[in-house]
Parts: C-alpha cells; structure tokens; sequence
C-alpha cells in the first residue's frame, strides 16, 4: 500500500467512523493488493527490487467518486501511477490477484467509507510518496507496518 498522510487531517476522522481498516490502525492509502501471500510467503527482498524500479512520484487527490458497492473514495491523479505498481507486484506473484480477482478493473483509490455517506472534504490534496509499505495483520486484528520499501531514486 502507498499511506497518503496528507489525507488523514481532511478525512482521518471519516474513515476511522465509517472505513473498518481505520479503525483496526490501517493509515490513509492507496491500496496496491490485497489480499497478498501469507506472511511466510513474502519475500521482502523481492519486493524491495520490485518497488527500487519504480520512481518516487507526487499526486493530487482530485475529487470524490463512489463505487455501486456504495463505498466513498477519494481518486488519486495520475492513477496510473498506483495501477502500474500493482499490475508489476500482480505479474511477479500471479497466484494473488487484486482483490480476489472479483474485479474486471482495478480502481486505484483512497477509500474513505464503506457505506454511502455525505461529507465535505477540501479538495484537491497534494501529496507525495517514496515508499510503499506492507502491512500485517496481528492477532488482535490490529494491522502494523511489517516493512516500508523505497520507492528508486528517480523523481516523477
């Protein structure tokens, strides 16, 4: 996942009402898969040379969009940026499709509920980031940063 914590002022408090993983300690972000290999299955060195290709980057969280599911998010420009990053992690471990494979599209998105809500957010929202994180969930189903990959050292 890629943590936008310039998102979390506008809608942290949204999120942790309205989005289940806020309330279980899963920052503000831009999902890249999930569900992933088991935690004995990660290679973290693979990962790490994954991410290395891949340049630092900025983006704008623009506008607000929901999904027929009736979840509220937040969309990230240029999306493409967080769809390369999953079609590359996806190409590497096949055997773990974006969500399931329940999806035809992968939508890059910062999800801010998971039922329809209205609220009002300053938009748009600069951000940058250098690094992607893998989380893991704990027995008492808090999730905590297991490990952070930096992003290459170009810029975009």
């Amino acid at each position: 996942m890629i943590a936008v914590p310039e998102a979390e002022p506008a809608v942290g408090a949204i999120r942790l009402a309205h989005d289940w993983s806020a309330a279980r300690g899963v920052p503000a972000h831009v999902t890249l898969l999930f569900p992933f290999a088991p935690a004995d299955d990660v290679d973290e060195q693979a990962l790490r040379e994954l991410f290395a290709r891949f340049p630092a980057f900025g983006f704008t969280l623009d506008r607000i969009e929901r999904f027929e599911s009736g979840n509220v998010w937040l969309h990230p420009e240029p999306s493409w940026r967080f769809a390369d990053l999953t079609a590359a992690i996806w190409q590497r471990w096949p055997r773990y499709p974006p969500y399931e494979g329940a999806h035809d599209e992968v939508i890059p998105h910062l999800n801010v509920s998971d039922e329809p809500i209205e609220f009002d957010v300053a938009l748009p929202i600069a951000c940058r980031t250098s690094e992607a994180l893998l989380l893991e969930e704990q027995d008492d189903e808090r999730w905590v940063t297991r490990v952070s990959f930096p992003l290459g050292q170009g810029v975009a």
